[in-house]
């Protein structure tokens, strides 16, 4: 018997299966088409590139295995988040998907705020409005494509898509959910107020799920074209953060992670809804059932790293750049990046920030410029865990996930910056192997998910603070805390 996760991506779709011991058997990736921007700050995805790399994506992994379809007792769906997929009553796509790092919509942000007040959105969905949020891409449609929005008849985020196409069926996790500003997060239902306040058509959103429940069952026609079995049961699966921490066993309340990918989320679980009052930190539902999440967001984390590499030094390994950066000294040098390539989300909310190196000179080698974005990086997510402290949101350890998990340096770099004990798990498979977790638990194989995670999680190195750089780093994050107001001084804004 075998767990089917599929993880809708932004670069591309992942699927990968695991048995009932927790253990990874096959994966499947294919990519996507790189996303559209006609415009600065825009960023769209066809989501029936989508639906093609996930059947590329299964079909591989089922082929890797060996296994045919009816091995696979259940499937689960994960995927960025955010993302707008509008469908017409017949379930075709209107127009391509406005994605999560999609920037358009700071004007529809201040409707919202201006419509229903900033704090009373708050308390309704535990998040201010922001330009990630699904909602407010409704809301640009609205506004500026009126001839489309007329047509909307159903409203999914990216993994729900693909959901629709393999199962016929329109459904939700409430974990997802959460980051379409239309979910009143405290009691897990859809927010009728903010529904109504915002104009948008309650009939349009799919019905809600806890995330390791079935909402819907392979289809014939999907059944052909991946390799599945028609019936194989489908849980409603969670958001990539979500299922990413079901992936790392960040299910109790002082467990928390720090993921690198092209953005990078620091993300703690909580026993019941926390809200930030200025709205810094976004407050979930977590993809364990009666739990909840805080989380916060570097825009541009990973792709700092990827951005620095294709203007210095194109076709370059990573592993060779970090190789120069460990050649510098903690602190390197004094040179500091502040990495708001995307705007920035946690702790600033400011779309319009923009990225910046500090105190370049003569002496700094790429080597430099390269350490720098580590560091820079990681002072950011310490930006959250800032907040946590704040916020009196415990935090007993940290795991380490993504791309920025898997160098040695830019590992060590974190646990010095957040001054914390580091875990590095044994297989660290992402948000796909959450999602298989998430199946395995909705068919029975597993009790509940705090079941799957003891059977399959397990820590493969802890990695310590070292003191020396601790210090420095102590110190060079309390100036890289004063370059965003300069950022904004420059702008003219105080």
């Amino acid at each position: 018997m075998a767990f089917l996760g599929i993880d809708v991506g932004t670069g591309g779709t992942r699927a990968v299966l695991v048995d009932e011991q927790g253990k990874v058997i096959a994966s499947g990736v294919s990519e996507h088409a790189p996303f559209r921007s006609p415009h600065p700050g825009w960023a769209e995805q066809d989501p029936e590139d989508w639906w093609r790399a996930a059947q590329e994506a299964v079909r591989t992994a089922l082929s890797t295995s060996g296994l045919a379809g009816h091995a696979v007792a259940a499937v689960g769906l994960t995927g960025q988040m955010h993302g707008a997929v509008l469908l017409d009553q017949e379930g075709r796509v209107l127009r391509p998907s406005l994605i999560w790092c999609d920037q358009r919509t700071g004007p529809q942000c201040d409707w919202l705020h201006q419509q229903i007040g900033r704090q009373r959105l708050i308390e309704l969905t535990c998040n201010p409005a922001l330009p990630n949020f699904t909602l407010t891409k409704l809301l640009w449609v609205r506004d500026h494509e009126p001839e489309v929005y007329r047509k909307i008849a159903h409203v999914l985020c990216p993994k729900d898509y693909v959901r629709y196409r393999l199962t016929g069926t329109y459904a939700i996790d409430v974990q997802e959910a959460s980051g379409t500003l239309l979910l009143d997060v405290t009691h897990r239902r859809w927010s009728e107020e903010v529904a109504r306040a915002s104009g948008v058509e309650t009939s349009w959103l799919p019905q809600l799920f806890e995330s390791p429940e079935v909402c819907a069952h392979i289809s014939e026609e999907a059944a052909t074209r991946t390799g599945l079995l028609a019936g194989t049961p489908v849980v409603a699966g969670a958001g990539d953060q979500g299922a990413g921490a079901v992936g790392m066993g960040i299910l109790q309340p002082g467990s928390v992670s720090a993921t690198i990918g092209t953005s990078g989320v620091v993300f703690a679980a909580t026993a019941a809804p926390t809200k930030d009052p200025e709205g810094r930190l976004h407050t979930f539902c977590h993809a364990v059932p009666g739990r909840w999440h805080v989380m916060g967001v570097t825009q541009a984390a990973g792709l700092s790293l990827r951005w620095l590499r294709d203007i210095i030094a194109p076709g370059a390994s990573y592993d060779a750049l970090t190789a120069e950066a460990e050649k510098t000294q903690p602190g390197s040098d004094g040179l500091l990046w502040a990495p708001y390539l995307l705007g920035e989300r946690t702790p600033h909310l400011d779309s319009h920030a923009t990225a910046l190196f500090y105190g370049i000179t003569a002496t700094h080698t790429r080597g430099h410029l390269v350490r720098a974005v580590l560091e820079g990086v990681a002072y950011s997510l310490k930006d959250t865990l800032t907040l946590f402290a704040e916020l009196g949101i415990p935090v007993k350890g940290i795991r380490l996930g993504g791309g920025g998990a898997r160098g040695q340096l830019w590992r060590s770099i974190q646990a010095s910056t957040y001054g914390l004990p580091c875990d590095v798990l044994e297989a660290e498979e992402g948000a796909a192997f959450g999602a298989a977790l998430l199946a395995g638990t909705g068919a029975g194989a597993w009790q509940d998910t705090d079941a799957a995670c003891a059977a399959a999680i397990r820590v493969a190195e802890q990695i310590a603070p070292d003191p020396e750089a601790a210090k420095i780093y102590a110190d060079g994050y309390e100036v890289y805390r004063r370059l965003y107001p300069a950022i904004r001084s420059i702008r003219g804004e105080n």
